[in-house]
């Protein structure tokens, strides 16, 4: 398969970390540029960067975002207008009515569109869904506790200290519960934004989840946890010891030469941001 043209929007420290190696070590893909506020730390990523995004556009086939939430929403509906398949970040959007825009954009062009949801691309994960899928699931509970709001860590940028865990960790943890115990039909949530924030959800079927999410923990702490429980047997998500980034772009490039059809698309990211929008109204009261 010929690799992918993906042109990279943003160079903040997950492009750094992420995006950028990913895309540009192959086989799948290629980084054909990028486009970012910064031109001096887009220099950095080892592509042609561009002054404009019109001129990425032009030198791509698909797009990947790496910005905050609210200008993923605005820059790709015009990534989607100018017909490129797009590789977006979690959360789709900063609010609801964003994401719905961003989600009837790609729908109305046409083009492929998969969200980067990590955890969904390990083996490990894979096999923890697989042994969901036998058990007849009823409930299960979740935990990703960080401390990456606090000091100079580098993923304490502005929308998440503004917005807290819940729009940036909380899309990860229910997805995750929605594919192991069934579609999320309803969400009750307490606690802090800022501190520790308690969701229960509830799943189609009947089943029940629970999930504790803070990025505002200090000293050693676990990766994050999954564990479900069923009629005939339980399942516990192990530790990962692959890189889901390289099947992040190996699925990708597939999703952009099959014309779509990926199950964690715009779509799917955008039934994602209702339940973290109502979790969030329901934390203001």
């Amino acid at each position: 398969m010929e690799p992918v043209a993906v042109g990279l929007v943003g160079a903040g420290p997950w492009a750094r970390m992420a995006h950028a190696p990913m895309l540009a070590k192959g086989p799948h893909t290629r980084l054909a540029g990028v486009w970012a506020r910064r031109p001096e730390a887009a220099a950095e990523l080892g592509a042609p960067v561009y002054g404009r995004i019109e001129e990425l556009f032009d030198h791509c086939e698909a797009v990947a975002f790496c910005v905050p939430p609210d200008v993923q929403a605005e820059l790709g509906v015009r990534a989607a207008r100018a017909g490129k398949a797009l590789l977006l970040e979690k959360p789709l959007a900063g609010s609801l009515d964003g994401a719905r825009r961003l989600a009837d954009a790609v729908a109305e062009a046409g083009v492929a569109s998969q969200m980067v949801l990590t955890l969904r691309y390990a083996v490990q994960t894979r096999t923890f869904l697989a042994r969901c899928g036998e058990i007849r699931p009823f409930g299960g509970h979740a935990a990703n506790i960080s401390g990456a709001l606090l000091g100079d860590h580098p993923f304490a940028t502005p929308w998440r200290l503004e917005r807290g865990a819940l729009l940036d960790v909380g899309p990860h943890v229910i997805d995750l519960l929605d594919a192991a115990l069934g579609r999320v039909t309803g969400v009750r949530a307490h606690g802090d934004p800022f501190g520790w924030i308690g969701l229960l959800l509830e799943h189609e079927g009947g089943a029940v989840s629970e999930a504790s999410l803070s990025m505002a923990a200090v000293g050693d702490l676990p990766p994050a946890t999954f564990a479900v429980y069923g009629r005939t047997g339980n399942a516990v998500l192990l530790p990962f010891d692959d890189d889901p980034l390289d099947a992040v772009a190996e699925e990708f490039a597939r999703t952009v030469r099959d014309g779509g059809g990926h199950p964690l698309d715009a779509a799917h990211g955008l039934r994602l941001q209702r339940v973290v929008a109502d979790a969030e109204a329901q934390l203001r009261r």
